[in-house]
């Protein structure tokens, strides 16, 4: 028997934000953006490279998903520990993970006790991108090199 999670419904759910990132790329693609003018090209294409790296990367991370998955069941197999869930419920896929994990674990009815997990993007910003001190210090034995030196003389 393989991995509880490696169901074909299962991979399909949880990569949905793969399929959608990979049709909006496709559909960006087929926008014949060129016959207006050449330059839009130039944001076409890195916008279908953007959408294809993102599904790309989530498609590739089914082998994590599937520890992940692993772990979460074996951390609240005896009693339901909200803390374990907290990463979970940043990100999408995450959350979607963590419905799967609770339908396993036949506590379908605690997603809603674990949303106020959730933070919003502009928390998560502050509390990930700290302000940084830079200090400044100048050697008094700098000498500016714009600056002419007298050579001194061999008479003082």
């Amino acid at each position: 028997m393989g991995h509880p999670i490696s169901t074909f419904a299962r991979y399909m759910y949880l990569n949905t934000y793969a399929f959608l990132l990979l049709i909006m790329g496709v559909g960006i693609g087929l926008i014949p953006l060129y016959r207006h003018s050449w330059w839009w090209l130039l944001l076409q294409v890195p916008l279908v490279l953007l959408c294809f790296h993102g599904s790309y990367s989530i498609f590739s991370s089914w082998k994590d998903k599937k520890r992940k998955y692993d772990v979460l069941m074996q951390r609240n197999q005896q009693q339901l520990r909200p803390d374990t869930f907290s990463e979970f419920m940043q990100a999408p896929c995450g959350r979607l993970l963590t419905i799967i994990v609770l339908k396993d674990l036949h506590q379908e009815g605690a997603y809603s006790q674990l949303k106020h997990l959730r933070k919003s993007y502009f928390v998560l910003l502050k509390e990930n991108c700290l302000p940084q001190k830079h200090a400044m210090y100048i050697n008094p034995d700098y000498v500016n090199p714009d600056k002419k030196l007298s050579k001194p003389s061999l008479n003082s």
